[in-house]
């Protein structure tokens, strides 16, 4: 006779985290960044704004509502196929302030160089900054200079920060999702994340694959003119569509279920992704956003949104439900559905 194992009141444990050290998967976007600010910067800092998390603060200041963003750049290479470190500068945080339904006005520069970089490659990225600035319609109004000993950096770092206005009316945040409300990407997903890897592991798909850095902000304009009634607005940048998604969700306290076919990724993505055992909904994006729009303005918006040059390829990809809240699943080609997981840390570091 043998004895029967009792499994009642047995768990799986979730593994844990428990980080001494900084590791890079901290700045990944993903549950290691939330956590890091969870517990080390939010309590040291205190404060209703910074409660808000989202990708810009709003805050009201003489009597106009502001969006306040930052954000620092360490991208390697600094130049890849369709922009720079100078150009995510300007459009990282022109999309940032965009996302609370702002129009930036103004943007904060501060350079951090290594000692020995080209004073060329320097004036490169200035000069790309300074072009993209122009292009978003935003102006560098202040900034700062340092530089750290040879070996203590890689080339340039840049950071920049922004100001900009939210129109009456306007009021962006997860919290007011519901369920029924639609959920629309701007266009392809995960082709900036792989424009970067490609050149920095020098491979080759048979064809270039070009970053869809952009500025976001005429989009938002054109997709608010349809309705102030937006929800929520996210650029999926580090972390990729997935960490928006996830985030949103928990946020809102709502489900929200896609459509995998649905969503926009390019075959050259595609094929790259399934050549480096990556998923493309976690592969950062710099020129798109996903937004969760009522029912009933749906097809209003996504038709201003695909008469925009940036929003040309806007696809409807599913929408928020009442079931499974905080948590994100997907509808695959065969009928069945896997759950969209946010993700622990980054798959490509210094992406952005």
């Amino acid at each position: 006779m043998t004895d029967t194992l009792d499994l009642t009141g047995w768990t799986c444990p979730a593994p844990l985290r428990d980080q001494p050290r900084i590791v890079m998967g901290h700045g990944g976007g993903g549950t290691l960044s939330a956590e890091l600010v969870q517990h080390v910067f939010a309590p040291a800092f205190g404060g209703a704004v910074l409660a808000q998390l989202g990708d810009a603060a709003t805050v009201s200041l003489g009597g106009a509502r502001l969006a306040f963003s930052t954000d620092s750049f360490v991208v390697r290479p600094l130049f890849f196929p369709g922009g720079s470190i100078g150009d995510l500068a300007v459009n990282g945080t022109v999309n940032d302030l965009a996302m609370s339904g702002a129009r930036a006005a103004y943007l904060s520069c501060g350079f951090i160089l290594e000692e020995g970089v080209e004073t060329e490659t320097v004036s490169r990225v200035a000069e790309a900054l300074g072009t993209a600035a122009r292009a978003a319609g935003v102006e560098v109004a202040t900034g700062d200079t340092k530089v750290v000993e040879a070996g203590h950096g890689d080339g340039i770092y840049v950071n920049t920060a922004g100001i900009g206005l939210v129109p009456d009316g306007v009021d962006l945040r997860p919290q007011r999702v519901v369920p029924g409300d639609v959920v629309i990407v701007s266009g392809a997903v995960g082709v900036h994340g792989v424009a970067i890897m490609s050149v920095r592991e020098n491979l080759e798909f048979g064809v270039e694959i070009v970053s869809d850095c952009a500025p976001l902000g005429s989009l938002v304009g054109a997709m608010l003119a349809v309705t102030p009634d937006l929800h929520v607005l996210r650029d999926p940048t580090r972390g990729g569509l997935a960490a928006s998604l996830n985030e949103i969700a928990a946020a809102s306290g709502t489900g929200v279920v896609i459509t995998e076919r649905e969503v926009p990724v390019p075959p050259a993505v595609a094929n790259a992704c399934a050549v480096l055992g990556l998923d493309p909904f976690y592969v950062a994006n710099e020129g798109k956003l996903v937004a969760f729009v009522p029912r009933e303005h749906a097809d209003a918006v996504l038709a201003a949104m695909r008469a925009h040059p940036m929003g040309s390829e806007a696809r409807i990809i599913g929408e928020a439900v009442a079931d499974h809240p905080g948590m994100v699943v997907a509808r695959t080609g065969l009928g069945g559905t896997r759950v969209v997981d946010m993700p622990i840390g980054e798959q490509l570091p210094r992406i952005c």
